[in-house]
Formats: C-alpha cells, sequence, structure tokens
C-alpha cells in the first residue's frame, strides 16, 4: 500500500477520478444494489490516498 502511495503522490486528483470512475462501473453492474457499500469504499480509498485532501499550496 505504500508503495502505491508513493506511486499516486503529486497524483491524488487522478486518483479520487478513477476510484469514482471504478465505484461507478460496480454501480451500473450491479444495478445500484451495493450503492451505499460503493460509496463508503470510495471514500476509504480516497481517504488512504489523499484523493479527498484540498491541494496544498508549494513550500517556500
Amino acid at each position: 500500500m505504500d508503495k502505491l502511495k508513493q506511486m499516486l503522490k503529486g497524483h491524488e486528483d487522478k486518483a479520487g477520478q478513477g476510484i469514482d470512475k471504478a465505484g461507478d462501473f460496480v454501480d451500473d453492474k450491479t444495478q445500484g444494489k451495493y450503492s451505499s457499500q460503493v460509496d463508503t469504499a470510495q471514500d476509504k480509498l480516497k481517504e488512504q490516498f489523499g484523493a479527498d485532501r484540498p491541494e496544498e499550496p508549494p513550500q517556500r
């Protein structure tokens, strides 16, 4: 998991988009039957990869 986080560092927005797209795919395939569980999983993944955090200004 740490290695994946390092790879995604600086690309949190793209990771968030991928997580959203994957969740939408699962919702589509399950016809929304598990949408609350999918939403929870998406939120937790975004927390793990930092995709839900606002972009920090560069350090001076």
